[in-house]
């Protein structure tokens, strides 16, 4: 009985190896092709500009008696959405000085592959400012600088930028946070990032389910696009409710809340959105691109619209195109494109224009571009509304609805109308985890196979060999 046991034990752990050996090789190669992937676009997120050198553009003129508002960006770059929805907003009142600053000026990366040209350095801020604080100091995420950027970073926020209102958008509360900004106050960030900050500044009272916090002289936001209100909050206090909601109306936000704090879902990681933000990442063809034409005169918010949703879930990578060498946007900033108009098409699966103005104006050069390149030309912003509505709903088109859901959720603007159409999964990513999965399966049945052939083969040759050793007779003695 016991030696029968033994014998159903041994075929229960061969059963469950062949099963390990089996499961190993379905991951294997997906294992691959995700870190791959997810490296290859960790690399793009935030990749060096390609320009040479600082445009000779000159900064913005600084009207005496406004209040003055720095948007810094990192020595490594910045969110686009987290910069440029705040000094949109800003800017567009027409009450503020609002000024994009660096530790250095040289141009910078903004995530998505857009280079912004600051307007100035520290030094020359403090310069032009005699020596004072500006009013307002944004803070957006910054990727972390292994050549000393963040110190720099978080060094001006702690000497300079304290002595002045500090509004930390998203994960920039992690900076403001590492200057000690936020220690005994009650701040928020996004909901993505929430645990970690938690951990890592424990002296901070952090708060979900909240658009912004007012800590009196910190404002903190949640995710991305609750930068809206957390910026609406700054112009209530700077400038009043009606000067708000006045920027609040032109850049077609309707859910500004006057005097008080919006209230959101607790947002929080659940199986589904896992799954599709790890299709996104290791397994969507990286190679798709789309390019965004900038043109002079395009809204900053209309520019964040089309390179942020793409970057922040991994799905497609953006490059940005012009004409020519710089372009101005409406309020004045300064940006290099990446490519030039006149090879636009080179990789590129479709171009996108970004901005009301375009829109009302199509350049037959874009259109003439997109011609030769055999790609489809898209101008988002032909309606009036929030300038993130109708890229959503092109993701859910053109990749798929999930995508598009979780894009939303990731900006925290999650009652965005997707439309009618597009996708109810993505299953062209979903396609390839399974073919790279099966061709793992397909190698080891292709090992195992030529294993046995080869152990098959040594077996014969070794049986005949020892035959043709054998002595005539069956190896029995002559004088048997």
């Amino acid at each position: 009985m016991s030696q029968l046991r033994k014998e159903q034990g041994a075929r229960v752990l061969r059963v469950l190896g062949r099963g390990l050996v089996v499961l190993v090789a379905l991951l294997l190669v997906p294992g691959v092709e995700f870190l791959i992937s997810s490296r290859s676009f960790a690399s793009y997120r935030y990749a060096p500009p390609t320009a040479g050198g600082l445009p000779a553009v000159a900064p913005p003129v600084h009207a005496r008696g406004k209040p003055t508002v720095a948007v810094v960006v990192g020595n490594a770059g910045a969110n686009v959405a987290d910069a440029l929805v705040p000094y949109d907003l800003l800017a567009s009142t027409g009450r503020f000085n609002v000024y994009t600053v660096a530790p250095e000026r040289r141009p910078l990366p903004l995530l998505g592959g857009l280079d912004l040209v600051p307007d100035l350095d520290f030094a020359e801020l403090s310069r032009r400012l005699d020596g004072r604080a500006p009013d307002v100091t944004v803070v957006p995420e910054m990727p972390s600088d292994d050549d000393g950027g963040d110190r720099r970073v978080v060094a001006w926020l702690r000497s300079t930028a304290s002595r002045g209102l500090v509004l930390g958008v998203c994960t920039g509360a992690r900076l403001v946070a590492e200057a000690g900004l936020l220690d005994g106050r009650e701040a928020t960030t996004h909901w993505y990032r929430l645990s970690g900050l938690k951990d890592a500044h424990p002296a901070v009272r952090w708060r979900r389910g909240v658009r912004y916090v007012d800590a009196g002289n910190v404002i903190t936001t949640g995710g991305l696009l609750s930068s809206v209100d957390g910026t609406l909050r700054v112009i209530e206090r700077l400038a009043g409710t009606d000067t708000a909601a006045a920027a609040a109306r032109a850049a077609g936000w309707h859910r500004y809340s006057p005097g008080t704090p919006a209230r959101m879902p607790e947002s929080r990681l659940v199986p589904s959105d896992a799954i599709v933000h790890l299709l996104n990442l290791g397994f969507r063809s990286h190679s798709t691109k789309v390019g965004v034409v900038l043109t002079d005169g395009v809204g900053e918010l209309e520019l964040a619209s089309v390179f942020s949703p793409y970057a922040e879930v991994k799905a497609v990578r953006t490059v940005a195109i012009a004409a020519t060498a710089t372009v101005r946007s409406r309020h004045g900033l300064t940006f290099a494109p990446r490519r030039r108009l006149a090879g636009a098409g080179d990789g590129v699966d479709r171009l996108m224009v970004p901005g009301t103005t375009a829109a009302a104006n199509p350049d037959p050069e874009i259109a003439a571009a997109a011609r030769r390149a055999g790609v489809p030309l898209e101008y988002p912003h032909r309606r009036p509304g929030f300038a993130f509505d109708p890229v959503v709903r092109s993701m859910a088109r053109t990749l798929d609805r999930p995508t598009a859901r979780w894009t939303s959720k990731i900006l925290e603007y999650r009652s965005a109308d997707l439309g009618p159409s597009g996708p109810s999964w993505p299953w062209t990513p979903t396609l390839r985890l399974l073919l790279f999965g099966l061709a793992g399966v397909a190698a080891l049945a292709v090992v195992r196979v030529t294993a046995r052939l080869i152990t098959t083969g040594s077996l014969r040759s070794g049986t005949a060999d020892r035959r043709a050793a054998a002595p005539p007779g069956g190896g029995r003695d002559e004088d048997e």
